[in-house]
């Protein structure tokens, strides 16, 4: 998992100690300026694709970035639960994903599909190393809450998955 130089916390009555939340905060803004990337990614793959499978990949991915959209959601309200503040803005996820960039020239629904593949695989394990990295520092709310995001991610994983046969 990448490392970040500890963002300063503001004061909270959250009893886990400052270095509990510093895990948290760095491992739960790791997985939202990725999962804020994916989205993006979702979202230019539902404009963009054609072909035969049109129609029902169309409405994967709006489904999809739906998902994305919740998660992203629970992930930087948990980030301001322990005293952080979210890298949220579009500069910060840009240069703080850890995704591949999506490419803008594609428009095959299977080409999508692929490249949608290749980054919730790479956004799942990322978020997998987060659930152990808050669960040994002693924030199993945060664990529980990247064990959700995971458990969506391996789904969509799957979902991609079965298009390619």
């Amino acid at each position: 998992m990448a490392k970040s130089k500890a963002a300063k916390l503001h004061a909270t009555r959250n009893d886990l100690g400052a270095n509990v939340r510093e895990v948290s905060v760095g491992a739960l803004n790791a997985t939202l300026s990725d999962a804020m990337d994916l989205t993006n990614s979702v979202r230019m793959a539902h404009w963009t694709v054609r072909g035969p499978q049109f129609a029902g990949l169309h409405a994967l991915f709006e489904t999809f970035y739906n998902q994305l959209g919740v998660a992203t959601d629970d992930v930087a309200e948990r980030v301001i639960q322990l005293g952080g503040t979210p890298d949220g803005t579009t500069q910060l996820v840009g240069e703080k994903t850890r995704l591949e960039a999506y490419p803008a020239d594609l428009r095959d629904g299977l080409d999508h599909v692929k490249a949608l593949t290749a980054r919730y695989a790479a956004l799942a394990k990322s978020v997998r190393e987060g659930i152990d990295a808050t669960d040994e520092a002693g924030d199993a709310d945060t664990a529980d809450l990247l064990t959700e995001v995971s458990r969506m991610l391996d789904k969509a994983l799957w979902m991609l998955e079965a298009h390619l046969g």
